[in-house]
């Protein structure tokens, strides 16, 4: 008896129950621009992207459909529909105009200041009558420029009307006629073009569509009706999907504007390409390339092993290495020609890439193959990273020593160019005479797989390894996406940088897998007074899901970051054995703003040296010393502050763990310029050494775990002001916290941290003045 009574007082319950999970819904209400479209075609409507910025509590009815307008949609049925569903606290969205200006079809045209008001406030009323939330938007501007590029009238006066109507009900106006405009005149004509799906019709498209959509478009279109909701704090402004930064939201990562090809497909064993390993195909990818070109499609690389010389790739051509396709790039060195590119942001004389691509638009390499570099036949190779056999049988394969014995070069050409300062330079103003290089050619090795000034660029699925250089560089490129890409170079290999994005705007790195000999993840801007002159920072980039096993840093920006580097988020990479972590590093003279990096989420083990390193006097060496390399402890003194001076600031940082390196958190700035506004949170750091901060102004740690071996202290503050240590957590019996020294340290807070866990809380040096140090009880 007792059981039944309490299963009927849960019948009770479960009846009387609060619908605290019954989501909120948000119909949408328009015309094409807004409405759903099969997946198949190019044509997208806002609406599509508009639920990927709201959490759990919130579904979307789209109910939006092409060619309707405020006249019809109702005498279709399609607003009873609405409202037969629509229940109390709901939402609906209104846009209509593209069709109610259709003054030739009488079954859509609705004048603005007469049918169009009435149409709209009926809509309202409605809405209002059923319990919903009624919001009113302006319709999504036409790309309509003039000769001189300049915004022509779209809409007349519909957009106006809605304004009216929507100050007269009292109901939210989102104007995304005008937001739209402000995006679309900040994009300038050619730039507008991809938001149009048109554009995405293929090679050579003539017909433009000023009005609907491509995927980008309508992304973009749908991140500006979520900007607004926020912006007027609407009651679902609530369930808007937060990333993890104060502040921050879904819809203020970029969107990535992605390639589109025709399914001609170009195969290279027509143009006489043979898969035996001796044959060069070269000419063969070459042709396949060229016919591909004209009109769009995709050069398709079947299973095999296919050798062959530089790659040159075209617009609109998708390169496809299909599974078991290995590109093995000759080790003939003469197969690559001179040409003048770019090498560490400095324009220079380098050997032709085994894959380039130079201002070219919509271009892609796909499919499960492998590229091989065939980089063993141009890297120096250095004694201290060999142990004694392996450095025996690289001397007797060939090759060259150096006099100290201490590196081993594949050709006298490659030794000579070592011994020279910089040869890659071309003098000032003058065309390279690429005479004068055929004494060291075999130095100047290519970066993999070089993208110059390019647009739209996707690279999937493949592996590519051995690279004589860094292996993927794009340079001045916009809208990058690269998807389960693996690079492999050997741990020994110089400058293998995986890679490397230089100066490029808009991007994707997702599901990535890096293990090389240099850094991982790279962020860089050009060098010095070259770099800042270009002035074209890296920005706008999503990087996650990524692994990177060996590396000198897993995630880095720097060290050539002279045109700056900023709105860069990095989420859930994992970094398993690389030298540094997250590793931010600079020196003077580079000059740039490095500002608005968001971290979150990154795993880390066997950290051979910072999990988290800001360092501002890289010195280009090995983040990990080699064999008893002595590292110099760089002189901290001040100099003026000059165009050269970087500077490193608003860093946030949150959900980082690691597991083995040798210090926790480094953070190293200038006297002339501190490091500003860095915020670690929720962090877990085993290490041998805990924090180290010098000449830093604003570092907040807060519920950081700092479980260092070393302990006296586990934290040390030099030369800074504003740092705040906010529950902090270590190993029982330290030595000591925390230590303060240096005359220029000032307002270092430490507070809900358990001091009597060590030996002893806080020491200060005698530089340090009264009352800089606070110290709050738990």
């Amino acid at each position: 008896m007792k059981q039944l009574t309490v299963l009927l007082l849960a019948i009770v319950l479960l009846a009387f129950r609060p619908a605290a999970d019954q989501k909120t819904t948000i119909f949408l209400v328009g015309d094409s621009t807004m409405s759903d479209k099969p997946l198949d075609k190019a044509e997208r409507g806002w609406g599509m992207y508009f639920k990927q910025y709201f959490d759990e509590g919130v579904t979307i009815q789209n109910h939006a459909m092409n060619g309707r307008s405020t006249r019809n949609f109702r005498h279709e049925g399609r607003w009873a529909k609405v409202l037969e569903q629509v229940k109390p606290g709901d939402w609906v969205f209104i846009q209509f105009g593209h069709n109610d200006s259709k003054q030739e079809d009488t079954a859509r045209y609705a004048a603005p200041k007469t049918a169009y008001r009435q149409n709209l406030t009926r809509y309202v009323q409605e809405a209002r009558a059923k319990g919903a939330n009624p919001v009113l938007l302006t319709p999504v501007g036409r790309r309509y420029f003039d000769e001189q590029g300049k915004r022509k009238d779209d809409h007349g006066d519909y957009p106006g009307v809605v304004k009216e109507v929507a100050k007269t009900q009292k109901v939210p106006l989102i104007d995304l006629h005008e937001t739209s405009w402000a995006m679309y005149s900040q994009l300038g004509d050619a730039g507008t073009k991809p938001l149009f799906w048109s554009y995405q019709n293929g090679a050579n498209n003539t017909k433009l569509d000023n009005t609907h959509f491509s995927a980008y478009g309508a992304e973009r279109v749908a991140q500006l009706v979520a900007q607004d909701v926020k912006k007027m704090n609407l009651g679902i402004a609530s369930h808007l999907q937060p990333l993890a930064f104060a502040g921050k939201y879904q819809y203020d990562l970029p969107v990535v504007l992605q390639p589109y090809f025709r399914k001609d497909t170009f195969n290279i064993t027509k143009y006489g390409a043979v898969a035996d390993g001796q044959t060069l195909n070269t000419e063969a990818f070459r042709k396949a390339i060229d016919d591909c070109s004209k009109q769009g499609g995709v050069v398709l690389v079947p299973r095999g092993l296919w050798l062959t010389g530089p790659i040159q790739l075209k617009s609109n051509v998708n390169l496809h290495v299909a599974k078991g396709a290995l590109v093995q790039f000759s080790n003939k060195l003469s197969d690559y020609q001179l040409i003048k590119t770019n090498w560490e942001g400095e324009d220079a004389v380098r050997n032709q890439s085994p894959i380039s691509g130079y201002d070219l638009e919509n271009i892609a390499i796909t499919g499960q193959g492998t590229f091989d570099g065939a980089g063993d036949a141009w890297r120096m190779v250095k004694k201290e990273k060999l142990n004694a056999g392996q450095w025996q049988r690289l001397v007797k394969s060939g090759g060259v020593v150096d006099e100290k014995g201490t590196t081993w070069y594949p050709s006298a050409s490659s030794l000579k160019g070592s011994t020279l300062n910089k040869p890659w330079t071309i003098p000032a103003g003058q065309q390279p005479d690429y005479s004068k290089y055929q004494e060291f050619k075999d130095f100047l090795r290519p970066n993999m797989l070089s993208l110059q000034r390019c647009k739209q660029i996707l690279l999937e699925d493949f592996t590519i390894q051995n690279s004589p250089a860094w292996t993927i560089h794009p340079l001045l490129c916009d809208n990058i996406t690269l998807r389960n890409v693996t690079a492999k170079n050997p741990w020994y290999g110089q400058n293998t940088d995986a890679l490397d994005l230089e100066s490029c705007r808009n991007g994707l790195v997702e599901g990535c897998t890096f293990d090389v000999g240099d850094d991982g993840i790279c962020i860089k801007s050009g060098r010095d007074e070259e770099g800042r002159k270009r002035g074209v920072p890296t920005e706008n980039f999503i990087i996650r899901d990524t692994k990177v096993y060996h590396a000198h840093g897993g995630f880095v920006i720097g060290s050539e970051m002279s045109g700056g580097a900023r709105n860069i988020y990095v989420s859930n990479c994992t970094f398993m054995g690389t030298d540094v972590g997250l590793r931010f590093k600079t020196t003077r003279g580079r000059g740039g703003v490095v500002e608005n990096i968001f971290v979150d989420g990154v795993d880390m083990t066997d950290i051979a040296g910072e999990a988290i390193l800001f360092d501002m006097y890289y010195a280009a060496k090995d983040p990990v010393q080699v064999n008893g390399e002595a590292f110099g402890i760089p002189e901290i003194k001040a100099e003026p502050l000059n165009e050269g001076t970087p500077q490193f600031k608003s860093f946030r940082i949150k959900n980082v763990t690691c597991k083995g390196a040798n210090t926790g958190i480094l953070v190293r700035g200038l006297p002339e310029m501190a490091i500003q506004d860095v915020d670690i949170e929720n962090t877990v750091l085993e290490s041998n050494k805990g924090l180290v901060c010098q000449e830093a102004d604003g570092i907040r740690l807060k519920n950081v775990t700092l479980l260092s071996k070393q302990t006296n202290p586990v934290m040390e503050v030099q030369n800074s002001r504003n740092i705040s240590l906010d529950n902090i957590r270590y190993a029982p019996g330290a030595d000591l916290l925390l230590r303060v020294t240096g005359s220029r340290s000032k307002a270092v807070s430490l507070r809900n941290t358990d001091t009597k866990a060590a030996k002893k809380g806080l020491e200060t040096g005698e530089k340090v003045a009264k009352k800089t140090v606070t110290v709050s009880k738990m």
